[in-house]
C-alpha cells in the first residue's frame, strides 16, 4: 500500500537501513543455527557496522532515542522513512522483551530443547520479517507486519 505520494530512491535506501537494528538485536538468538549452518554467519558481516556503534557504552539507548526523536517524530522527514524506522524500533523492542522472558525462563527451569526451539523460532521469524520489510521498502511499499504495523501507524500518523 502506498500512502501520500511516491517514494524516492534515497527514501527507500534509508528506510531499508533502519532494519539493520532488529537484525543486530536478533543475532544472539541465532547461535544454535549458526552452529548447524555456518553460511548463516554471513549475517554477522551485515550487522558489523551496527555492532561497532553498539560497542560504545549506552549506545543502544542513545541510538534508540536519536532515531525516535530525530526521525520518527520529525515531520520534515519522509513519512516512508518514519514509518519504517518506527517499525524497526518496535521490532527491536519486541526482541528485547523476548530476551528478558527467555532469561527469566532459564532461571526458573532449564529446558534445553524448549530454549533451542524458542531461539530458532525467534531468529527465523525476525530474519524473515526483516527480509520482507527490506524488500517492501526497496519496492517503495509500506511493509505490513501484523500487529507491528498497527502500532507503527498509531505512532507515525
Amino acid at each position: 500500500m502506498t500512502w501520500r505520494g511516491t517514494t524516492t530512491v534515497p527514501d527507500r535506501i534509508f528506510a531499508s537501513l533502519a532494519y539493520l537494528l532488529p537484525l543486530f538485536y536478533v543475532m544472539p538468538f541465532g547461535g544454535f543455527l549458526f552452529e548447524l549452518f555456518p553460511p548463516l554467519q554471513a549475517l554477522v558481516l551485515v550487522v558489523l557496522p551496527v555492532a561497532l556503534i553498539y560497542s560504545i557504552p549506552f549506545a543502544g539507548l542513545l541510538v534508540f532515542m536519536l532515531l525516535y526523536l530525530l526521525v520518527v517524530r520529525n515531520s520534515r522527514v519522509s513519512l516512508f522513512i518514519r514509518y519504517n524506522t518506527m517499525q524497526a524500533l518496535l521490532m527491536g523492542i519486541v526482541l528485547f522483551i523476548v530476551q528478558l522472558l527467555v532469561q527469566l525462563l532459564v532461571r526458573v527451569a532449564s529446558f534445553d530443547l524448549l530454549i533451542k526451539v524458542l531461539f530458532n523460532f525467534v531468529f527465523i521469524a525476525t530474519v524473515i520479517g526483516v527480509i520482507y520489510a527490506v524488500v517492501q521498502s526497496v519496492r517503495g511499499i509500506y511493509a505490513e507486519i501484523p500487529t507491528l504495523s498497527d502500532a507503527t501507524k498509531s505512532q507515525v500518523f
